[in-house]
């Protein structure tokens, strides 16, 4: 007898990649398998996007690890007004940039960098590797003045040049959550900007995108973050005309990435 279930000749190809490829079908239609998959992989989306930042315990998880931290949030009251309002998840609000304008007083020198951790489109993604990152790549910066690690809620991208401009940072390192795929609700963006100040575009950063340990794991990006930061501060700019020529990250200080699902 035939089986109900057509078997796709790609099959053995998905245990590289967690890509919807050769799911197979019955008759014109899906498995039931792959149907039920996809339909739990767009209510993770969804609730990744909506799963609301706990950012005590981000706080104390940074300053645990040593590193002082700085909790704002953008004009965005909530999550409904971070969605239909973008503009304002790309500016502070009055008692969040009173905050900072009162920590950039109290140091004697700028910063070379800013790193802020932004929620955006998933803040599953900045729980689970934002920390992670920020300890692999610090240490690349052993001459260089950090300032405190600056949290914000309902954040845009845009929101770390009003940071960066406060705080009278060099450089703007921004790390957010992106808007979920339908196999990676917990993906973190990196984004990089020189001399950063309200009204910079993103052709002006630049970007490391998939950071997690199923897609760019923890060391290969903090080698590529690093080598653009140093070649930033040569070059005194960001984006287009600051290209990624860090290659690959020696093999012998390469993770050890998850396998791939079959």
């Amino acid at each position: 007898m035939k089986p109900l279930v057509v078997t796709n000749p790609w099959d053995t190809l998905r245990r590289f990649t967690s890509a919807r490829i050769a799911l197979g079908r019955v008759g014109d239609s899906l498995p039931t398998d792959a149907l039920l998959a996809f339909g739990l992989a767009h209510a993770q989306a969804r609730d990744a996007v909506h799963l609301p930042l706990d950012q005590k315990a981000l706080q104390a998880q940074l300053e645990a690890a040593g590193y002082p931290a700085l909790a704002v949030h953008s004009a965005a009251g909530d999550r409904a007004a971070y969605l239909r309002r973008p503009d304002w998840g790309r500016r502070l609000n009055d008692p969040s940039r009173e905050r900072l304008v009162a920590a950039a007083q109290n140091v004697r020198a700028a910063p070379d960098v800013a790193f802020v951790i932004g929620d955006g489109l998933s803040a599953r993604a900045v729980a689970a590797h934002a920390v992670p990152l920020v300890q692999a790549v610090t240490p690349k910066l052993a001459e260089w003045r950090i300032a405190p690690i600056v949290i914000a809620e309902q954040a845009r991208v845009a929101l770390g040049d009003e940071v960066g401009e406060l705080l009278r940072a060099t450089q703007v390192v921004v790390l957010i959550g992106e808007r979920p795929g339908l196999s990676s609700p917990d993906s973190l963006g990196v984004y990089l900007t020189y001399g950063p100040r309200i009204g910079r575009t993103d052709a002006e950063r630049n970007c490391i995108s998939n950071v997690r340990p199923e897609g760019l794991g923890y060391a290969a990006a903090a080698h590529k973050l690093a080598y653009l930061l140093h070649a930033a501060r040569r070059l005194g700019q960001t984006g287009i005309a600051l290209k990624d020529e860090s290659g690959a990250l020696p093999e012998s200080r390469t993770e050890h990435l998850a396998a791939p699902k079959p």
